[in-house]
């Protein structure tokens, strides 16, 4: 299938029938027909029509070899169900999550929403997910050639001072199935979660962590995912404590609980309430924040760039700017199935 009439087709046909659906609801339809390709043998399907296979786009970083740059931020596949479709369509790796200890069903509905007119999404999810032993179960069952992401957080329940169980059983419990993984304390959809984001609580997590993982081999590298609300002094102390704690990197960045500069109607905005924004609006705050670190790092901290990425220029900001490799979310879908593997060519030709 041609990359521009698979984009087509979907930007004509197949979104405005999922955007007449309720954000989650298109979700599940989605996932539903990416689990029947998957009981129907269409992986390799998806792989010839989607996947960038003659391109040579290797990077290793953290000691992990990726296939390419472009791979699927965590909140997509929260349960570990359908990696293996997305990696057919192209993506170099999949972060799974957030994962808690316990299963839990998130925050009340409606808990996410589209602002079109932003290419953006709302939401408050609340990390709703089928809980550590769930997603074990499923990644057992996976291929080591796909690079795989976990990413941990808390139960809703768990207070605050008794955070560091949750995040010490979700990494112990995943070690053994996943590539990498990564702390997210920055979610601004879990009551209170951002405060695990101070100096003392968030360097308690990181040691902790850290020392546990000299328990098990082979040594797998730590990230953490950091808020686009943090302002200069806070993205400091951040980087003291990744640095004490020897952690491999950073994504930058989860959503934001901003509401600047939308188009759409304030009216409309304000309706909707809480919940951290994705897509464009955010794209530039977190190529700045990539910049940031990148330099006050010197580019020694190996950063993964997360937040408005729509296209391979988008894609090649964040890489300009010290990102090693990026993820979408929100640009999948909005931008349709097709996304890896245009931003992976046209990162290619423009590289040359």
């Amino acid at each position: 299938m041609h990359i521009f009439a698979a984009k087509t087709m979907y930007k004509l046909f197949i979104r405005p029938i999922l955007f007449k659906m309720l954000p989650e609801t298109a979700h599940k339809v989605v996932f539903r027909a990416l689990k029947c390709g998957q009981t129907f043998g269409l992986k390799p399907v998806f792989k010839w029509a989607f996947h960038p296979s003659s391109l040579h786009m290797k990077t290793e970083v953290f000691g992990l070899k990726f296939p390419n740059k472009v791979g699927v931020a965590a909140g997509l596949d929260k349960n570990a169900e359908v990696y293996s479709m997305l990696g057919s369509l192209g993506f170099g790796h999949i972060e799974i999550g957030t994962v808690t200890p316990k299963p839990q069903s998130g925050n009340a509905k409606p808990r996410s929403f589209r602002l079109i007119n932003d290419d953006a999404l709302i939401n408050r999810m609340g990390f709703n997910n089928k809980g550590l032993e769930s997603a074990i179960i499923k990644l057992r069952k996976r291929n080591k050639n796909l690079i795989i992401g976990g990413n941990i957080g808390k139960n809703t329940l768990t207070k605050n001072e008794d955070a560091l169980s949750d995040y010490l059983a979700c990494f112990t419990g995943l070690y053994n199935v996943v590539d990498y993984i990564v702390v997210n304390v920055s979610c601004p959809n879990v009551t209170d979660l951002h405060k695990l984001q101070d100096q003392e609580s968030l360097e308690l997590i990181l040691k902790t962590l850290n020392d546990k993982r000299t328990e098990f081999s082979p040594y797998k590298p730590i990230l953490l995912k950091i808020s686009p609300d943090l302002n200069v002094h806070q993205i400091n102390e951040t980087l003291d404590v990744i640095k004490r704690c020897n952690i491999d990197g950073v994504i930058a960045t989860n959503t934001t609980t901003s509401r600047d500069d939308l188009t759409t109607e304030s009216s409309i905005v304000e309706g909707i309430g809480n919940g951290g924004l994705s897509g464009k609006p955010i794209k530039d705050r977190s190529t700045d924040i990539i910049k940031y670190i990148s330099e006050k790092t010197s580019g020694k901290l190996p950063i993964i760039g997360v937040g408005g990425i729509f296209t391979a220029q988008d894609a090649l900001d964040k890489i300009n700017a010290g990102a090693t490799l990026v993820q979408v979310y929100t640009g999948f879908i909005y931008e349709g199935p097709a996304i890896a593997r245009n931003i992976n060519k046209e990162i290619a030709k423009l590289q040359k």
